[in-house]
């Protein structure tokens, strides 16, 4: 589950927050400024933990046309993986049918 049942303190969100998208924009690498300019802003400049969750699909995007889909979802999983603990409830990541 990757909903946060304890509040977490200001601090640790942020700072989950700051490695999340220091890790998101490590994987789009020198390319991805270039390439992917609206992703690689849009994930510096996301306003919180949510945003940053939402983005996941516009990184994945990004990255399969630089990797290939299967090394991107590899790198995705790995993204949404750090967030746990820090998501409200509502934003719990769920089994997909279409993920075997």
């Amino acid at each position: 589950m990757l909903g946060n049942p304890v509040p977490l303190s200001d601090s640790a969100l942020e700072s989950g927050t700051e490695d999340i998208r220091e890790s998101m924009l490590a994987l789009l690498g020198d390319a991805g400024p270039k390439n992917f300019p609206q992703v690689t802003r849009r994930i510096r400049y996301a306003n919180d933990i949510q945003a940053l969750w939402y983005l996941r699909g516009d990184l994945m995007a990004a990255l399969a046309a630089m990797h290939g889909e299967m090394a991107a979802r590899e790198k995705i999983q790995a993204i949404t993986r750090m967030f746990q603990g820090l998501l409200p409830n509502g934003l719990n990541s769920r089994h997909s049918p279409l993920v075997g």
